[in-house]
């Protein structure tokens, strides 16, 4: 089977330092879903506005040539306890595909790239193939009493974060409101906890860089962006 991609998605992520952990963490975050040129045809999308959320099927193209392992070391569990790659959702999978529930914000029907769809909290990489979009079934995809397995059904804890208002200013307030979404959960690896060392990832166009004590992120600057994130 041969999969064609559909779509690239626009997003304020440039590395995958700093991407939230699961869709809908930062729903602040606004994405584009740009189309294909063979894809860009208003019949594509006919009766989509009527939905609230979509699923997006897309490649974690970041990782197509790091291979993949039976068992991986999940950030929940601490990074040290190894469970099996199907019980997880690690990107080193044999086939890197990932499954995001998004909000549609609305279609920008007239555009020069075609029809877009205006996404709101994905947790997708800048350019992001994507393979599929399909309609979010409210009583065919919620489940309300599914057990979460090793998650405990817990969302991560979100840390408070503080910024001096000069450094603030560099951003407009939604796009402060989406940074601070971002960052509230914590972007580390779960294995790196100094509070001495800063962390530095690109946001939309500008390198944001902060520190973390004990439960508070602290913004130390937001610049240019310079490239790759450490």
């Amino acid at each position: 089977m041969e999969l064609s991609v559909i779509a690239r998605l626009r997003s304020p992520y440039g590395s995958k330092f700093g991407v939230p952990r699961q869709s809908g963490l930062a729903p602040a975050v606004v994405s584009r879903l740009v189309f294909e040129p063979p894809f860009r045809s208003r019949d594509c999308l006919r009766g989509i506005e009527g939905f609230s959320h979509l699923w997006l099927i897309w490649q974690f193209s970041e990782n197509t040539d790091r291979g993949w392992s039976p068992t991986v070391r999940p950030p929940r569990l601490g990074g040290n306890e190894r469970v099996g790659v199907f019980a997880t959702r690690s990107p080193f999978r044999p086939n890197p595909l990932g499954l995001s529930c998004v909000r549609l914000l609305g279609v920008d029907w007239e555009t020069p790239e075609g029809p877009v769809l205006r996404l709101g909290g994905a947790d997708l990489t800048d350019g992001t193939p994507v393979y599929d979009v399909k309609p979010y079934l409210p009583y065919a995809d919620s489940v309300p009493e599914a057990s979460g397995g090793f998650t405990r059904n817990e969302a991560p804890e979100k840390k408070r974060v503080i910024c001096p208002e000069e450094v603030k200013a560099a951003l407009s307030p939604e796009e402060w409101e989406a940074l601070e979404e971002t960052l509230t959960w914590d972007p580390r690896p779960s294995y790196q906890r100094d509070p001495e060392r800063a962390y530095g990832f690109p946001f939309g166009g500008r390198e944001v860089r902060f520190r973390v004590s004990d439960d508070v992120i602290q913004v130390l600057s937001i610049g240019e962006e310079k490239g790759e994130t450490r």
